[in-house]
């Protein structure tokens, strides 16, 4: 499959484009170690408006600059010192919007992602999850403010999920955004074992 394109990525509606990016497929090359798998969990970050963002409120840190790029390009940080979390950075340059990858159905290089996890054998948490999906992908943050159609990690396009295959609910975790808390902005494939959360 074709690697997904800018036009894609700089699409305005974080939204739309969280939804889109399930059934697409996720691929990482580390050190010509080829890991991928299909997407089928994410969340929607709106940029300065979204209390959950770490752009809310026009916020500019050597964090979040990335999220100011043009969309196209990885942000990658590490969540309560411990887990990689894999964005993907949306919307034109200077419209900080973001979509967390929270779930992949792995595909390729199975065993390079069971022994980065320290797994024998494959179950769905290989995968679920955000931190979880990047150390199984090798993603850490030397990937970040990567560009999205280069070599180290990309997006190839899948087959388009019909909205009645996608559940949508709250995010996780970001009891601090106040009402925002409450939006359903998570998104996933209905059914898939590799979702973190798929009863809430």
């Amino acid at each position: 499959m074709a690697k997904l394109s800018y036009a894609f990525y700089q699409d305005l509606d974080v939204n739309s484009l969280a939804k889109q990016l399930l059934g697409k497929q996720l691929f990482t090359n580390i050190e010509g170690v080829i890991t991928g798998g299909v997407i089928v969990e994410t969340e929607a970050y709106a940029g300065v408006e979204d209390k959950a963002s770490h752009a809310y409120g026009g916020r500019l840190t050597d964090r979040t600059k990335t999220m100011y790029l043009a969309g196209g390009v990885s942000y990658v940080y590490l969540c309560y010192g411990i887990h990689h979390l894999f964005n993907v950075v949306t919307g034109p340059l200077n419209t900080p919007h973001a979509v967390l990858i929270r779930g992949l159905e792995p595909t390729i290089g199975l065993e390079e992602m069971l022994q980065r996890r320290g797994m024998p054998v494959l179950k769905p948490n290989l995968t679920a999850g955000p931190g979880a999906l990047s150390k199984a992908m090798g993603i850490d943050r030397a990937l970040n403010g990567q560009d999205l159609l280069g070599e180290q990690i990309w997006i190839e396009d899948g087959p388009l999920i019909p909205d009645e295959r996608i559940a949508a609910v709250p995010r996780v975790g970001v009891g601090y955004a106040a009402e925002h808390a409450l939006l359903p902005w998570r998104y996933y494939i209905k059914g898939n074992r590799f979702v973190s959360k798929p009863n809430r």
